[in-house]
């Protein structure tokens, strides 16, 4: 099943979901990488630096792993295609217009968007704010 490129239906069509729990970004060395995979990361990236790993907050903790401010999950709960054009956009703006710093991780049936923990109901309203907006 392919996923919905319409920006305007991908928008009336999104409920956002704020999702329970506190993450973190870590990286750790690529050399040791396959140490930190039983750690089950929520997901990871590759770059040259290093590999990141997003986490439950207390596990990075629990393992010593130096970690970025606490973040919030925001589900945009549509089955967006990975080749839609504009969503990333609409939702930075909103944001952006919030003061609101966002990290959106795009995977194959949703874009997920990893916000400041202070700020996540702000940026639930904003969002939901999107949506609604589009809706008829």
């Amino acid at each position: 099943m392919s996923g919905i490129t319409d920006l305007d239906r991908l928008l009336s069509e999104m409920e956002p979901v704020l999702q329970a729990g506190i993450f973190v970004y870590c990286t750790v060395p690529s050399s040791e990488a396959d140490r930190w995979w039983r750690l089950q990361p929520l997901a990871t990236f590759r770059e040259a630096e290093g590999v990141t790993l997003i986490l439950p907050a207390e596990l990075a903790a629990a393992h010593g792993l130096a970690a970025s401010a606490p973040l919030r999950m925001i589900t945009l709960s549509v089955h967006s295609s990975l080749e839609a054009v504009g969503l990333t956009a609409a939702v930075a703006v909103v944001l952006t217009e919030a003061g609101i710093s966002a990290n959106v991780v795009a995977a194959f049936h949703h874009d997920h968007v990893f916000v400041p923990a202070e700020r996540a109901q702000d940026a639930l309203s904003a969002l939901q704010g999107l949506s609604k907006g589009r809706r008829s």
